[in-house]
């Protein structure tokens, strides 16, 4: 225990050292930037700012999706910061826009905009933090999409109102070690959140998280090299302008993997069955089709092997139908581990399983029969578990699907018939339930 306590601090120690590490590279960097005279290129700040807000909506967008399917409020918060950011992201480009040759470098709307983005996006974070603490799972989703959007837009109509006259196009202190001073609000604000995301991550250690983690630390390294910045479009601004959009590239990164992520586990779960987390129905026959067009391309047949549990109603009642349940998935998990990887298994039915053998003959088919059966003798967990099993091979002679099933569900019953009348009962009633 001692042990791994020391390995848990040693490991928070060095995440706190690379953090503190990295923080003093940029503000280095940012700081050395100050010296470098370079030319105030209006046309690259209109540029990135495009760049940044196509990000942003982007990311508003997946997030939003990513509501609809988990409910997860700090999606939602989220998308609608981003989405504003986006907005006031492509206001400010088009005020960088503005700048022709032959007029002069002056703008004093261009560094408000782009101050209160970077409020805006801070606040709503924390915000996001707030409300998935209190209110982590959403119940009316749509109704809470619209009031998001519209608390945000009440959030940037104040924050304008309230700051429109602080930002600067020039510093008023050019060489002290903050000359924009005022850019140390929104990062003070994202450092709050950068703390409470890291305990987050002790919970929700996804993608979306962990990337969405990083791109508050960039947010927090953007705003404090844009505190180095002496006048609008100045080397230490280009440099937080690289940060932001980098930012924003590595959050949506996450967002997308994390999304890709959900949907096939949606699209799993949209084919698979929940008790036994067999191929379900649906995918069965999915499965059959592709394999009846292969056999009638190639000539190889395959073989479909049905099972019926013996004797599920008096598992129920004798032991009760969470025994019964668990007796099923115990016939899933043999089908699944003693099967070929190419081979599907699927839950047919409510006691009633298919496998489909691809490219194997009846001989083939019989002997996995008479696997399943000696894994199923094998096992001794109570209650015991017999399978009656019927088997069609399809040839590639245009045989239905439908028919070919019932080959196999016509060997299945006879097999069964003939099994209840050499058992007359399958199982002992009288026997006392297993513990679990």
């Amino acid at each position: 225990m001692g042990q791994a306590s020391l390995s848990h601090a040693r490991t928070r120690t060095t995440i706190f050292l690379s953090h503190v590490g990295a923080f003093l590279f940029v503000m280095l960097a940012a700081y050395w930037l100050r010296s470098l005279i370079i030319p105030a290129d209006a046309l690259l700040q209109g540029y990135l700012q495009v760049i940044s807000s196509l990000l942003a909506f982007v990311f508003a967008a997946v997030t939003l999706v990513r509501f609809q399917g988990t409910q997860d409020r700090i999606s939602l918060i989220l998308g609608a910061g981003f989405f504003l950011c986006g907005a006031v992201l492509i206001a400010t480009s088009v005020l960088f826009f503005q700048f022709l040759p032959e007029t002069s470098l002056r703008l004093p709307s261009a560094p408000l905009a782009w101050w209160l983005g970077r409020i805006i996006l801070a606040v709503l974070v924390v915000a996001a933090l707030l409300v998935e603490h209190f209110m982590p799972r959403s119940r009316h989703p749509r109704r809470e999409i619209a009031g998001a959007l519209v608390a945000a837009v009440a959030v940037t109509y104040g924050l304008t109102a309230a700051l429109r006259h602080l930002p600067r196009e020039v510093s008023p202190h050019p060489s002290a070690f903050f000359p924009s001073p005022q850019q140390l609000l929104p990062g003070a604000i994202f450092l709050v959140s950068l703390f409470w995301y890291r305990r987050r991550l002790v919970v929700e250690d996804s993608s979306f998280d962990r990337t969405m983690y990083a791109a508050v630390w960039l947010n927090v390294a953007s705003q404090f090299a844009a505190a180095q910045s002496a006048r609008l479009m100045d080397a230490p601004f280009v440099f937080a302008q690289g940060l932001m959009v980098l930012g924003y590239t590595v959050a949506l990164g996450g967002a997308l993997l994390d999304n890709a992520r959900l949907f096939e586990r949606v699209r799993h779960m949209a084919v698979s069955d929940p008790l036994t987390g067999l191929a379900n129905y649906r995918r069965l026959l999915d499965v059959l089709e592709n394999e009846t067009e292969r056999t009638d391309r190639s000539g190889r047949p395959f073989a479909v092997l049905l099972l019926d549990l013996d004797g599920l109603k008096t598992i129920n009642d004798s032991y009760g139908h969470l025994v019964g349940s668990r007796a099923i998935c115990r016939v899933a998990d043999i089908l699944r581990i003693h099967c070929r990887a190419i081979d599907t298994a699927a839950r047919y039915g409510g006691d009633e399983f298919a496998l489909v053998l691809p490219e194997s003959q009846e001989d083939e088919a019989r002997r996995v029969v008479d696997r399943i059966r000696q894994v199923m003798a094998n096992d001794d967990e109570p209650p015991r578990v017999s399978a009656s099993i019927g088997l069609a091979v399809y040839r590639g002679d245009g045989e239905r699907i439908e028919q070919l099933l019932s080959e196999a569900d016509q060997q299945l019953y006879a097999e069964k018939a003939k099994r209840a009348k050499r058992t007359p009962a399958l199982l002992n009633p009288h026997r006392r339930a297993p513990k679990f």
